[in-house]
């Protein structure tokens, strides 16, 4: 990364290294072995994103950002994608593991830029950002996530169901016992 116009691909939470680190406001190595690794992808995640704004066309200062902003963010992160997501009119549309090549773009995944937007939402208020105006949780950023995990999903044919708790088995006497009216002797 030569050029500070460039930016790191954001990979999914999972990643160890996104390359963000790059763009991190000068913090020394032991304030951020220090943290969680959560804590450390949010740090990049956010500097990435300032960086972002920084080299916007014009400049964009983030008390005036809004979910618009974030989309273009969003779309533009798509270019370092690594899940190639088939088009309608492309033989492998709906298949999970397609047999061979295909000439279909490589995006960001729905799960990559769902866990980003999650931590750009809370490192957004932990700078001082107004939870009532925060871009991250806007409705167009929710809508435009909600149409990415339905594409992919037909596209790749893989399932994004929520997964279901597992409940604690409940104890037999736990339950309360289902109201009786008092017999005719009783009352």
């Amino acid at each position: 990364m030569d050029s500070p116009s460039s930016f790191p691909q954001v990979e999914s939470s999972n990643s160890e290294n996104t390359g963000a680190a790059a763009f991190s406001a000068g913090t020394s190595s032991s304030s951020s072995s220090s943290l969680s690794r959560y804590e450390n992808q949010k740090r990049r995640d956010w500097n990435t994103f300032c960086q972002y704004l920084k080299n916007h066309r014009p400049p964009l200062a983030l008390s005036r950002c809004s979910g618009a902003h974030v989309l273009e963010f969003l779309r533009y992160l798509d270019q370092f994608g690594k899940t190639k997501v088939h088009n309608p009119i492309c033989p492998f549309y709906g298949h999970p593991n397609p047999p061979a090549p295909c000439p279909c773009p490589l995006r960001q995944a729905w799960g990559s830029l769902d866990a980003l937007i999650g931590r750009l939402r809370a490192a957004y208020e932990e700078n001082g950002g107004n939870p009532e105006t925060n871009p991250f949780g806007a409705r167009a950023v929710r809508l435009y996530l909600r149409e990415v995990r339905d594409l992919q999903s037909k596209a790749r044919g893989v399932s994004y169901e929520k997964k279901k708790r597992k409940r604690p088995p409940q104890q037999p006497n736990a339950v309360a016992p289902p109201h009786q009216p008092p017999s005719p002797g009783e009352g």
